[in-house]
């Protein structure tokens, strides 16, 4: 990355290097380097704050989610790289991460990991109880998540419940309490990233198949497209009662169809399953979530 060479060119200590090296690969690590993760997280996040807020979130509330978000989602890719250390040097598109090449070891990728995780934690603690006791159910998930695609073929799922579960926390960090509202978002979250990751899965399905690992591109096999499809209708209509139920109006329902435009235009990339094609599918879903988080901003403001 551009910031850690111009370290390098700063000073050329062995010493100083090492450390900048070591700095770098860490950040490789927890894919400072590609935000669309981070992104992902932070859009459902952002809606279900922005809805248990009435559109306006309290500023601290605001901060240690949005930290938080970036944070577990380092995390994870550091657990993530350590579950599939066996596996990722046989994959094409992982075999250059800083675990699978070898300039990394696994015990500074669990050290990532545990410091990571124990700074989101102690961000959750200027929450209040009910947030914090949540927050052991979203480390489980966070931190199981990586090692399902090796014993059932739907750890897209599982990846959706570890996102979604930023919506009851998010409830209960902003107005201490859940709706119905709440589960609604949940299951938007496991119901998007079910779509999506599927997407990013169909990239990967000739190396997973090779390898072992399971996946939902793997079980719906040639009915992939149509599947992911339903998902992404069933999304829609899950976002059409989350704005019945929340009050919002003409700018969130205009953000909804805007979203519904990049659905289609994502059926259309993964129409022939090219592995390229996939992944730009799985990373147009970023602009997917800030339409709808333009929508309820807003709609909100004017409200």
């Amino acid at each position: 990355m551009l910031l850690f060479n111009r370290l390098k060119a700063l000073n050329n200590n062995p010493r100083y290097l090492h450390i900048i090296n070591r700095l770098e690969q860490y950040a490789y690590l927890i894919r400072l380097d590609k935000p669309i993760g981070t992104l992902l997280l932070l859009w459902p996040t952002l809606w279900a704050l922005w809805i248990a807020a009435r559109g306006l979130p309290d500023t601290q509330v605001l901060f240690v989610f949005v930290a938080g978000v970036f944070l577990m989602r380092s995390a994870g890719c550091a657990i993530n790289d350590f579950a599939d250390r066996k596996f990722d040097p046989h994959v094409e598109r992982t075999k250059t991460r800083p675990l699978a090449s070898g300039k990394i070891t696994t015990k500074e990728a669990l050290t990532v990991f545990s410091v990571l995780s124990l700074s989101a934690f102690a961000l959750v603690l200027l929450m209040n109880e009910l947030t914090i006791y949540m927050s052991f159910v979203g480390i489980a998930l966070a931190a199981s998540y990586p090692f399902m695609k090796r014993y059932h073929y739907m750890p897209q799922v599982h990846l959706g419940a570890a996102f979604g579960w930023a919506a009851p926390m998010a409830f209960t960090a902003q107005a201490n309490e859940i709706t119905p509202v709440t589960w609604l978002l949940f299951m938007a979250t496991i119901l998007w990233a079910t779509a999506y990751d599927t997407m990013y899965a169909m990239a990967d399905i000739k190396d997973d198949l090779k390898i072992g690992l399971k996946s939902t591109a793997i079980l719906f096999g040639e009915a992939d497209k149509l599947i992911i499809g339903i998902l992404q209708v069933l999304l829609l209509l899950d976002l059409v009662f989350i704005g019945q139920q929340s009050g919002l109006g003409l700018y969130y329902y205009l953000s909804l169809f805007i979203a519904s435009g990049f659905m289609i235009y994502q059926q259309y990339l993964i129409k022939d399953r090219h592995p390229q094609l996939c992944f730009r599918a799985f990373l147009n879903n970023n602009w997917f979530g800030l339409s709808i988080f333009s929508g309820m901003v807003i709609d909100y403001w004017i409200q």
